[in-house]
Formats: structure tokens, C-alpha cells, sequence
């Protein structure tokens, strides 16, 4: 694995005194890249949220022997200041959280910009990412764009106000929970979204990989039909609300009177408008009026 990786990588640039940000699996083991490989082998120490989790992964890459720093999200700024030490002399430096992406609902972030601020390179190795995962077998066709959430809150009335406001935003939406509280949360988003498409990711990559998409209102029920759909690790993507027949409609005139106005004054393509779309005449010049503005910069 190493040789491959090393005949993959090796003729790449790897500058010294850089702090790079490696993805790890985020449950399957020939997910991790081969410059991610390479990379691992080659820094002069890990920093790891966890030592212990990190340490099994390096051995499976036949990586051993290298100084591990523990940087989680009680002593990250502290560490930090370890880690910029290293690479003022030189060193190369990895940083990976338990599983997936580091700074993406994980440990990260305060080292990167704490490495950054001290002058010195973050390099991004991708990788697996749940969020990313979970959204490209969703299938939320009507979606532009994402919100992540991650985990939400587990104060009751601040996680209340999050799932109101994720309710209440069209946009999709992604969401982490664990086991012990998917119950919870399905009942929360069944009673907030009520009939909004929902795929639910469980256990991603690993060997009970389940994906399922419903209505959200149908979330507790589905749970309740087979204990095993509460294990493991949860990636809930609440798909784009569905545009309401008025958005649509308006998306559609303006279409119309976009093309027009291109080629006729205001008044005749507000008239061609009217007897193409049979949209009332005031609320159609009202629109020409402010497209006009629009395309010439007022």
C-alpha cells in the first residue's frame, strides 16, 4: 500500500514547516487516498484528536514509530502552540480527527487559523467527508447549495430554535446525530417538516451501510419498525422544499419578460406578456419596471 502510494506521490512537492490537514475513513479503510498514505509516512508527527483512536490506523498502514500530539477540542489552542513550535524548526506536521474531514464538525479549525496566523502553510489533503457522502445519494434534485449543521445542540430550547430554523430555510439541510438521540430528533424534524423528503445515512461506508429516503413525518415509524435502524452513526440530509406553484409561476413570467424587454419597449412587451402568460397587466409592469432597473444597474 505504502509502495503504491509513494509511486503515486513521491513527485510531488511536500514543503517543510507545513501543517497538513489529512481526511481519514470515515469507516472503510481503502477509502483513505494514496497521498493521504504518503503524507503519513512521510511528516515528522501526527497530531491526532484521539492518540488512541489514531494509532490502529497507522499501523494498518504499516506506519510506526512516529511521535503522536493530541489535539481535541479541549486543548486544541494549547497544542497549537506545540505544533507551530515544530514547524518553526522545520518539521512536517499531520493533523487528522477520528473520521472524515478534520474542522468539519470535528477538531481543526482553532490549530489551522492558530497555524496560519503564526505565518506558516495548512495543506489540505480531501478525502472522505459524511456530509458530502450522504448528499450524493440523496438525491435531492431540487437542492442549490447546502447548509451543514452537523450536530445540533443538546440543550432543549437552543436545539428547538435550530430546527425551527432549519424548518423554516429551503434550503437542504445536513445533520449528524448519534444513536442515543436519533429517536429524539426524529420526532423533533417528523413534527417541523412534517411531509419534506428526508434521506437518512446510516453507518456510511461500513459493512451495514443503510441509506433511505422518506418523509420526514414518517421518520419515528421507520425507526421503530427494526432495532438495528437506531446503530450506529446517523447523516441526515433534509431535502430543498419544494418551490410553491407562485415562485415557479414567477420564475416563468420573468423568463418572458426578460426576453422581451431585450427586444421591444416596456409598454409592448408588458402587452406581448400579458397575452403569452395571462398574468394580470398591473403586477406584470410593476415586474418589467423592476427587471429594467435590474439589467441596467439601478
Amino acid at each position: 500500500m505504502r509502495q503504491a502510494a509513494a509511486a503515486a506521490a513521491a513527485g510531488q512537492n511536500f514543503p517543510a514547516g507545513a501543517l497538513y490537514v489529512v481526511a481519514t475513513p470515515i469507516g472503510n479503510l481503502a477509502d483513505l487516498s494514496l497521498r493521504a498514505i504518503h503524507v503519513l509516512g512521510l511528516v515528522d508527527a501526527v497530531a491526532c484528536e484521539d492518540t488512541r483512536h489514531s494509532a490502529p490506523l497507522l499501523r494498518a498502514l504499516g506506519i510506526e514509530g512516529k511521535p503522536l500530539l493530541a489535539v481535541h477540542e479541549h486543548n486544541e489552542r494549547e497544542a497549537a502552540a506545540a505544533v507551530i513550535e515544530r514547524l518553526a524548526r522545520g518539521e512536517r506536521v499531520a493533523f487528522v480527527s477520528d473520521a472524515g474531514t478534520p474542522a468539519v464538525s470535528d477538531p481543526g479549525a482553532v490549530l489551522v487559523a492558530a497555524v496560519g496566523a503564526a505565518g506558516r502553510r495548512c495543506i489540505p489533503l480531501p478525502g472522505a467527508s459524511a456530509a458530502a457522502a450522504a448528499l450524493s445519494v440523496a438525491g435531492d434534485a431540487a437542492g442549490s447549495g447546502f447548509v451543514f449543521h452537523g450536530f445540533l445542540g443538546a440543550k432543549g430550547g437552543e436545539r428547538a430554535q435550530a430546527l425551527q430554523r432549519i424548518a423554516a430555510d429551503a434550503h437542504t439541510a445536513i445533520l449528524f446525530e448519534a444513536p442515543h438521540r436519533i429517536e429524539s430528533l426524529a420526532r423533533e424534524l417528523a413534527a417541523a417538516c412534517g411531509p419534506r423528503r428526508l434521506t437518512v445515512c446510516r453507518e456510511l461506508t461500513k459493512q451495514f451501510e443503510s441509506v433511505h429516503t422518506l418523509a420526514a413525518e414518517a421518520l419515528p415509524a421507520w425507526l421503530a419498525e427494526d432495532p438495528n435502524r437506531l446503530r450506529g452513526e446517523f447523516v441526515l440530509v433534509l431535502h430543498a422544499a419544494p418551490r410553491s406553484e407562485g415562485a415557479a409561476a414567477a420564475d416563468a413570467h420573468d423568463r418572458v419578460l426578460d426576453a422581451l424587454l431585450a427586444a421591444l419597449p416596456l409598454k409592448q412587451a408588458v402587452a406581448l406578456a400579458v397575452e403569452l402568460t395571462g398574468a394580470p397587466r398591473n403586477a406584470l409592469y410593476e415586474r418589467a419596471l423592476a427587471r429594467k432597473r435590474e439589467a441596467e444597474g439601478g
